[in-house]
Parts: structure tokens; sequence; C-alpha cells
């Protein structure tokens, strides 16, 4: 009821009128429970202490004061929350964790501890950083040397031919030409006769030409203006048989037939063949290969330089490492010596005057193939997030009793003393 929980008359003693429940608690200057104190308009005695009282009656009420003051019920319960830690012998689990033996000597170095570990934490992560990509450069170095190889290849393969673009379509159709040239030779001769007329110049195979040509003179000697005028419109399509009659000819005098260009085409025609085989589907595709490979060799970087690079600068973050390590540690072992000397006091308070509590400050040593292995003054540490060491409390159950682990050391009962005595310690070293 004390700490503001239920009160129940059933808990007043036969024949009594009442029951109550009284508790001294002493404050810090700072801290949470004395602002709940000044806020309740309490008074505190000298020492900084101040007086908790509840009582019940048989008809089931009941009351609360603080320092000599009535206060609601609960004021009590926010105060005891404060102050007031409730052990039982399943606590004890808590202190077989190498973390939660840790985080006690943390917790009562403060800020000795918690400067130099962020440092350490932050320094850590980069380091882990640099360590993976060191690691996986290295162990992908020959693929990314083998790749770099394979693109070499294909870029000196493909400028050595040195497509153009479009270029293998060109030359489908000047090989069709060139194979087909008889065919395209008649085509285009019956095409020149039938509009420019025969070469040997046949009056009776005159052509388009000749033809409009004999309309042309038969309208411009007619009588009739309606047919005379008709000849202008002739004479244009005339000039236009003409023009393409000229292109015609044209035409026959570049077709003559020349098997080397023929043949030179077809290995040229072959060569893109070979590229469009390889890397793309047409010519336009290896080109994109091409400036795809040359992007990626870019950022493939499989030199000595950048992996010695990376060394030094996993080498430089370790001795940042080491350095922020030591410095955890070198607080952690000053402030276990005080926490001992502290929880062992209070133990003899709790019905354990003959116990002594030893607290050790060990690295921890990596094992074989650790990638978070720190060399810390020749010896092989592992670097976890909360730094390298190992902490561990250890109990002499009497004089003379070797120190052994606590839970080893203790049974269940004490080991809920120690827990108690641990967090008064703590308690006292938060208000400092």
């Amino acid at each position: 009821p004390a700490f503001g929980g239920r009160a129940e008359a059933s808990k007043v003693r036969n024949g009594m009128l009442k029951a109550f429940v009284e508790g001294r608690f002493t404050l810090g200057k700072d801290d949470a429970a004395n602002r709940i104190v000044t806020d309740a308009g309490a008074d505190v005695d000298e020492d900084g202490s101040v007086i908790a009282l509840r009582t019940v009656a048989v008809d089931g009420r009941s009351r609360a004061h603080l320092g000599g003051r009535s206060v609601p019920v609960g004021v009590l319960a926010e105060l005891s929350e404060q102050v007031i830690a409730v052990h039982g012998q399943n606590d004890q689990l808590r202190l077989l964790r190498p973390s939660e033996q840790r985080a006690v000597i943390d917790r009562f170095a403060g800020d000795s501890v918690a400067g130099p570990l962020t440092a350490y934490r932050d320094v850590r992560a980069e380091w882990l950083t640099v360590l993976a990509e060191l690691t996986e450069r290295s162990s992908r170095s020959r693929e990314m040397a083998q790749q770099a190889d394979l693109l070499k290849h294909g870029l000196t393969e493909i400028d050595a031919v040195a497509p153009e673009p479009g270029e293998d379509v060109e030359l489908t159709e000047q090989i069709k030409r060139l194979a087909a040239v008889d065919e395209l030779r008649a085509t285009a001769t019956e095409a020149h006769a039938a509009v420019s007329g025969s070469a040997d110049g046949d009056p009776d195979a005159p052509g388009a030409l000749g033809l409009v040509g004999e309309a042309v003179r038969r309208l411009a000697a007619a009588e009739d203006s309606a047919l005379r005028d008709l000849a202008p419109r002739l004479e244009e399509a005339s000039m236009l048989l003409g023009d393409v009659g000229a292109e015609l000819g044209g035409y026959l005098e570049n077709l003559d037939a020349d098997p080397a260009l023929l043949e030179k085409v077809l290995a040229r025609q072959a060569d893109l063949k070979r590229l469009t085989r390889k890397y793309a589907a047409d010519v336009d595709g290896v080109l994109a290969w091409a400036q795809d490979a040359r992007r990626r060799l870019e950022s493939v970087d499989t030199s000595d330089e950048a992996l010695a690079a990376l060394a030094a600068r996993r080498d430089e973050l370790a001795q940042q490492l080491v350095g922020h390590a030591t410095e955890v540690s070198a607080a952690r072992g000053k402030a276990a010596a005080e926490l001992a000397t502290a929880i062992t006091k209070e133990l003899s308070g709790l019905a354990m005057g003959q116990a002594e509590l030893e607290i050790t400050v060990d690295q921890r040593p990596a094992e074989h193939g650790d990638q978070q292995a720190l060399a810390i003054d020749g010896h092989a540490v592992h670097a976890g997030p909360d730094g390298v060491d190992e902490v561990e409390l250890l109990l002499r159950a009497h004089d003379g009793a070797p120190p052994l682990p606590v839970h080893k050391a203790a049974s269940g009962g004490e080991l809920s003393r120690v827990m108690l005595a641990i967090e008064v310690v703590l308690a006292h070293a938060t208000r400092r």
C-alpha cells in the first residue's frame, strides 16, 4: 500500500481500528522523485529523505501522507516508480547474460564510458563498411578481371570492324542489286526503250518520248487554237519523260556487273555478321553493346592501387578503433573496481556480510576466422558493437572462498539480494 497500490481492509489486524505502513526514501537533488515530492508540497528532512505513510481503516477507507502532507494515493504510486525496485528470484536470470553484466558497468560509469563508446561505434561502422568492400573486391578480383578482359576483347573486335549505324541494312540492299544485275538490266532497258525508244532508232518503236513529240508537233500545227493550247502541256510531259529517260540511261551505265565489288561487299557483310552473332541482333545493337561495355569498364576497377587504398583506409580506421576501444576498456575497469566495492558494502546490509563481489573486465579473444578481429597489444580481440570487453561478476561467498561466477556462488535468494544491491548502487550513482 505504501507504493500506491490497492488498500484492503483485510490487512487490518483483528481488534485494531486501522493498519499503517511507513517508509523513508532518500532523494536526489535534481531527479524525478524530488520533483514529485516538491510538487506535492511535502516536507523533506535535513538529510534529504522523506517519509511516506499509508493507512487503511477497518471500513476500507485509506489515506496517504507524504512528508507530513496529505496527498492522493497516486502520488505515492508515482514516487514508488522512481525510487523502488521490486526483486524476485526470477530476476537472477538477468545476471546470467554477459551483455547485462556489461550494461551494469556502463550504467554505473555514465559518461566516462558512453562518450568513448559512441566514438567507437561511429568508427566501427565505417570500419566494417571498408572491411566488407575490401573483402568483396578481393574475393571478386579474379571474376572482375575476367569480366574486364571479355569487355576489352569485345571492344577490340568491334573497333577493328568499325561498323556504321544501319550499315548491315544498306549492305543487304547493295548485295541484292549486285546479285540481280542481269534482271535489273533487263528491267531498266525495257523501261528505257518504252520511254526513249529503241536504241537503234527504229521508227516503229519511237517510245513514249517520240510519240509525245509527234503529238506536240501535230497540235502546234493545228489551225484550231484549242488544239494549239494543249501543246505546251504535252511539252511539259515530254520534258519529264526526257529526264526519266536520261536517269534510266545513267542507271544502265553504272549497272555493269562487278564481281570484285560483290565479293568485297559480301566479305564486309560476313564481318558484320560475326559481330551480330556474338553481341546483338543487328549493327545498331552491336554499337549499343560497345557503348555499354565502355561504361562498365569505367566502373570495374580491379587495379592494385584501388585495393591498396582500401587496405590503407582499413588500417587507419582500425588504429582509431583501437584507441577508442582502449579508452572504453580503461573506463570500464575503473568503474568495475568502484562498483564492486559499493555492491559489497550494500551486501553487508542484506545478510551477506561475508560476501565480496568482484567484477572483471577482460578483452574477448577473437576466434579463428573472425571477420571483426582487432589487434590490441599484439592480441586479436573481437570488436563487437559494445566494445572489446567481456565483463563478469564474481562472488566470494565468504573469506577464503574462491571467486566464482555469481550465478554459481550464490543461491537463488542470494542472487536476488545481489540484484537489489546493484539497483541500489546504480540508483545512487544516477543521482550523483
